[in-house]
C-alpha cells in the first residue's frame, strides 16, 4: 500500500451490538452459496507463492518480473473461461508511463537565510520524486509557510489567508484540518495540496517532515523509496498525469532542516506542529529564500494492466460492470536488508491478487451467472502512486457510465483469526448495507473504520474509482479478537515495523493463514454478487461529500 500509511489500530474495535445482523451467520441458499464453498486456501496459497516468488523479482512496475505476473494472471483468467477484456481482445491493457528518478549527483537544495547559506544533503537531509515533464530545473523564490496547504471552501477554511504566494515556494507539513473524517480524507492527498499551491500562483513546494508524518511514513523509508523511479502515466498527447507546468520545483526536507527553518523565522517548531494538528496553524513569511535544482533521468516505458470479463446474464443489466481491484506491482529489488534486497510482496500484494483470483473463480463457476457483468482488473504501479487504476478509471476498457461500482483488495492482513471485515468507504453509499449483508452471510462483523484519521480511504486504488464517481470500498481484515491471547493490533504493528515494504514480506514468513483467507475471499466474492444482484444501481448517499463532488462523472460528467 503506497505512502507506508500505518493503521494505528485500537486494541478492541468498536463492533456490532448484540443482536445486529452483521454479527449472525445468516443461511441464505442462493446461486452464489455454493460456489463459494469452492473458493479454495490451497489455491490461493499457489497463486501466493507463484507471484511472491524470488524468480519474479518483487513485480516492480515496469520490469520483467510484472510481466511475468501479469502474463500468470492472463492465462489464470483465461483458465477460468472469462472473456479478455484488455485492449484489442486482448486481457492486457498497456499503461503509458515515464519513468523518473532524480540524479542527486547533480541536483540540489539551499537555503539562504538573512545571515548564511546552507546546502543539504541529498538523500538525509532532502529528497525527491523526479520532475516528468523536464529533466533540468530550477527555482529561486522566497519560502512561506502555508500550514497544511489546505484551502477548503466547504469547510471555510483557508491556509492561504493572509499569504500572497504568487511567484513564491510554498512549504507546508502533513497533518490536515481536523475535518470530518470524510472531508479530511480528501484534503489529505499532496496531490490536492500540490494543484492548490499552483491555484494560488506559487511556484515550488517543500513538504516539511514532521512528528506525524514521521510516525507513519518516516523520512529515512521516503528517501529509499526514491531511490527507485517514480512514475506517471501518460495521456494520448503524452502528457503526465496530474503534471504543473508553474511548479518548478517540489522537495521533502527532513524533520532536522524542518526545525532549523521554523527556528530561524522566529517560531518555535513544536508550537507550529500543535497548531498544525489542530487545525490552527497560521500562514507566515519563512524569512529564508530557497534554491531548487531538480536533474531527472526519464524514459517512457509500459506496464500492463490485466482485465477480464464474466459477462453478466440480464439483458439489460450485463452492460453495467461491478470491478474488482487489486494491485499486482510491488517495488521490485531495492536496498538490502538482512542480506535480501527482493521486495516479494507476498501480503502486499499478492494476497489481493491471489483472493481476487478465486472471487473470479467463484463467479466463473455459478449458475445462472449474476445479473450485472463482473471485472476483474490486477492493476499495475500501485505503489508509484494508484497509476494503473488511475489511468483505467480515465481510460476504461468498457463504457465508462456502466462502472457501477468498485471493491478493492490490498494487503490482506491473513496473520489472525478473522472475527470481522472493515469496508473503507462503505458509509459513503448504497454499499455498506451490501457489505453488512455479505460479513453476515459468513457470520463475521461489519466493524467501522477504527483509525479514520488515517484517511486510508484515499490511500489505494478504489480511490481512483472515487474520482470517477464511482461508488467503492476497500475491504481489509478486521481487528477484532475473541481470545485473549491473540491480540490482532500487536500482531499487525509488529509486521508493519518488521516486513511492511521490506524483503521480509514473502512466503516465508510466519503465520499466514489462508483458512482466514478463504473467509476474507467468500466475504468479498459475496458482496460483488449483491451488487451484480441488486434492482438497484449503486449511489452515494444523500449529501455525501465524495458524491457531490464527483457524483456527476459516474454519468458522463466533467
Amino acid at each position: 500500500m503506497r505512502l507506508a500509511v500505518v493503521v494505528v489500530l485500537l486494541a478492541s474495535v468498536a463492533g456490532c451490538t448484540t443482536g445486529d445482523p452483521s454479527t449472525t451467520s445468516v443461511t441464505t441458499r442462493d446461486a452464489a452459496t455454493g460456489a463459494a464453498e469452492r473458493i479454495s486456501a490451497a489455491a490461493i496459497r499457489a497463486h501466493m507463492q507463484f507471484l511472491a516468488d524470488d524468480a519474479l523479482e518483487g513485480r516492480g512496475t515496469g520490469t520483467r518480473g510484472h510481466e511475468l505476473a501479469a502474463k500468470y494472471m492472463a492465462a489464470q483468467f483465461e483458465a477460468l473461461g472469462l472473456a479478455a477484456a484488455g485492449d484489442g481482445g486482448s486481457y492486457f491493457q498497456r499503461v503509458p508511463l515515464r519513468s523518473t528518478i532524480v540524479d542527486g549527483a547533480q541536483s540540489s537544495v539551499s537555503f539562504r537565510y538573512p545571515d548564511r547559506e546552507e546546502s543539504l544533503a541529498f538523500a538525509t537531509e532532502w529528497t525527491a520524486p523526479g520532475d516528468p515533464g523536464r529533466d533540468d530545473v530550477s527555482v529561486e523564490a522566497p519560502v512561506v509557510f502555508v500550514g497544511a496547504g489546505v484551502t477548503a471552501p466547504d469547510q471555510n477554511y483557508d491556509d492561504y489567508r493572509g499569504i500572497d504566494a504568487t511567484g513564491k515556494i510554498v512549504a507546508w507539513v502533513y497533518p490536515t484540518p481536523p475535518f470530518e473524517s470524510t472531508v479530511k480524507a480528501h484534503y489529505s492527498s499532496n496531490t490536492v495540496r500540490r494543484a492548490n499551491a499552483a491555484a494560488h500562483g506559487a511556484v515550488g513546494w517543500i513538504h516539511l517532515s514532521d512528528p506525524v508524518l514521521e510516525k507513519l511514513y518516516p523520512f529515512a523509508m521516503i528517501a529509499r523509496d526514491n531511490r527507485n523511479p517514480g512514475f506517471n502515466w501518460l495521456d494520448r498527447n503524452g502528457r503526465p498525469n496530474d503534471y504543473l507546468d508553474q511548479v518548478r520545483g517540489g522537495v521533502l526536507v527532513s524533520i532536522d532542516v524542518t526545525r532549523k527553518l521554523f527556528a530561524a523565522s522566529g517560531h518555535r517548531a513544536e508550537d507550529v506542529f500543535a497548531a498544525a494538528q489542530a487545525g490552527k496553524a497560521q500562514p507566515f513569511d519563512m524569512k529564508v529564500t530557497a534554491r531548487l535544482r531538480k536533474v531527472t533521468a526519464r524514459q517512457d516505458v509500459a506496464s500492463p494492466n490485466v482485465v477480464a470479463k464474466l459477462e453478466g446474464s440480464d439483458p439489460v443489466l450485463k452492460n453495467e460492470y461491478v470491478v474488482y481491484t487489486a494491485h499486482l506491482d510491488h517495488t521490485g529489488i531495492g536496498s538490502e536488508v538482512k542480506g535480501d534486497r527482493i521486495y516479494n510482496g507476498a501480503l502486499d500484494n499478492a494476497s489481493g491478487s491471489a483472493v481476487m483470483l478465486e472471487v473470479a473463480r467463484a463467479f466463473s463457476t455459478m449458475q445462472p451467472r449474476p445479473k450485472r457483468s463482473v471485472l476483474f482488473v490486477a492493476v499495475t504501479a500501485e505503489e508509484a502512486g494508484l497509476l494503473g487504476s488511475d489511468y483505467f478509471a480515465n481510460h476504461p476498457t468498457v463504457p465508462k457510465a456502466g462502472i457501477v461500482a468498485n471493491v478493492n483488495l490490498d494487503e490482506s492482513a491473513i496473520l489472525w483469526p478473522l472475527r470481522d471485515v472493515i469496508a473503507y468507504g462503505a458509509e459513503h453509499s448504497t454499499l455498506g448495507p451490501l457489505a453488512r449483508q455479505a460479513a453476515a452471510r459468513v457470520g463475521i462483523a461489519l466493524s467501522p473504520d477504527p483509525a479514520p484519521e488515517q484517511v486510508l480511504f484515499v490511500r489505494s486504488d478504489q480511490y481512483s474509482f472515487v474520482k470517477q464517481g464511482v461508488p467503492s470500498v476497500f475491504t481489509v481484515v478486521g481487528f477484532k479478537s475473541d481470545d485473549a491471547a491473540v491480540n490482532p493490533k500487536a500482531i499487525w504493528d509488529k509486521w508493519e515495523a518488521e516486513r511492511y515494504h521490506q524483503p521480509q514480506d514473502d512466503m516465508q514468513q510466519p503465520g499466514l493463514r489462508f483458512g482466514e483467507a478463504v473467509t476474507f475471499a467468500k466475504f468479498n466474492f459475496l458482496l460483488g454478487y449483491l451488487v451484480a444482484q441488486d434492482a438497484k444501481r449503486p449511489a452515494w448517499n444523500p449529501g455525501n461529500f465524495f458524491g457531490e463532488r464527483y457524483g456527476n462523472k459516474a454519468n458522463g460528467g466533467s
